[in-house]
């Protein structure tokens, strides 16, 4: 029989002899008594999930700060997650819903300065520098805000570099955005400095912990055009020039790929996908096989013949294979597998 969830969570405090007695003699102080003795028994409690013992023996956990953990398996979990936003297509669908919920059509900020002359002019600017914002000329702010979010959704973080440059006419805004993948960022950068500051992971800290500077490279490290026309030092970009974008889920510096949680378990239903594929089509290459045919019938149609001669034998899909002797057929029975679909649902609903 097993026990009730109530017996095992309430608290276990025999009511004693001296309970008893001082009950008759005073109830408001045997009651305060026994209060205090459950109190005292919950501070004694342990948590459930913090148990050693035979049902957490394969459960291994570290006490490592979030910067450490990013430090040590930020690049593979981007490279995976990547992979899997190329080639899968649960995962290129979740990253371009939550780049749609999020972003939408882009912002679209309206002037409210309670002057309506104003308000347009400063609408028309807006809309003047939206439209030709972009550092490297491929899209407008709006375009620029949705890569932002999914590069933020797949890679962990992005950057956004404020560029200054030469305004074309009198009205026009002398400011660029260029957006740069985590990758730039040169995060095998450590130092300790003698005046309080440090840089972790190519991110410098003034001496009272707030963002100096970023250390970046120019170019993109994975880039697989000439060395020779790359810049593989980092230089430092001070932090009112940068915007970095991220989720804090810690007290952390950088983040994770939003599907980390789940990568492992979108790769198995691709395995699985696969493996079940390639399980219908070998049940598919054999369609029966004939007993009783003549010998220069053995083998399966098409044969193929090599240099000496000799037969090879090849699977497609409706063949019927020859067998010697018998006077019978039979024909393969692929097998179906049980509850494919309710587990496939459940997997895609995780």
């Amino acid at each position: 029989m097993m026990p009730d969830h109530h017996d095992r969570t309430a608290p276990r405090v025999r009511w004693g002899l001296m309970d008893a007695a001082l009950s008759a003699l005073a109830p408001r102080t045997a009651a305060r008594r026994y209060a205090a003795r459950v109190a005292i028994s919950n501070l004694r409690r342990d948590y459930d999930a913090a148990g050693r013992g035979r049902g957490t023996s394969g459960w291994s956990s570290r006490g490592t700060a979030a910067d450490a953990e990013i430090a040590a398996d930020g690049p593979l979990l981007r490279h995976r997650m990547r992979d899997l936003v190329r080639n899968n297509p649960m995962a290129a669908q979740a990253v371009q819903v939550l780049v749609n919920n999020i972003v939408g059509t882009g912002i679209r900020p309206r002037a409210a300065t309670g002057d309506a002359t104003l308000n347009r002019q400063v609408d028309a600017l807006w809309k003047r520098w939206a439209a030709g914002c972009d550092q490297h000329g491929h899209t407008d702010f709006h375009g620029l805000l949705g890569l932002a979010v999914r590069e933020m959704i797949e890679g962990g973080d992005v950057f956004a570099i404020r560029r200054t440059v030469r305004a074309a006419g009198s009205r026009d805004v002398p400011l660029r955005i260029e957006l740069r993948e985590a990758d730039h960022l040169d995060a095998a950068r450590f130092d300790s400095r003698s005046d309080g500051s440090r840089i972790s992971q190519g991110i410098e800290y003034d001496r009272g912990g707030r963002r100096a500077a970023y250390w970046m490279f120019s170019d993109h490290p994975g880039d697989t055009s000439p060395v020779f026309s790359r810049r593989l030092d980092s230089t430092r970009l001070p932090a009112e020039r940068v915007a970095h974008l991220f989720e804090r889920q810690r007290v952390q510096s950088r983040g994770v790929p939003w599907g980390t949680p789940a990568m492992r378990a979108i790769r198995d239903v691709d395995d699985w996908q696969q493996a079940e594929l390639v399980r219908k089509r070998t049940e598919a290459c054999l369609v029966g096989i004939v007993f009783g045919a003549d010998e220069d019938q053995q083998s399966i149609a098409p044969v193929v013949e090599d240099a000496s001669g000799n037969r090879i034998e090849q699977f497609e899909p409706g063949l019927i294979a020859y067998a010697r002797g018998g006077k019978d057929i039979k024909f393969n029975q692929p097998s179906s597998t049980a509850g494919v679909y309710e587990w496939h649902r459940v997997q895609l609903h995780c």
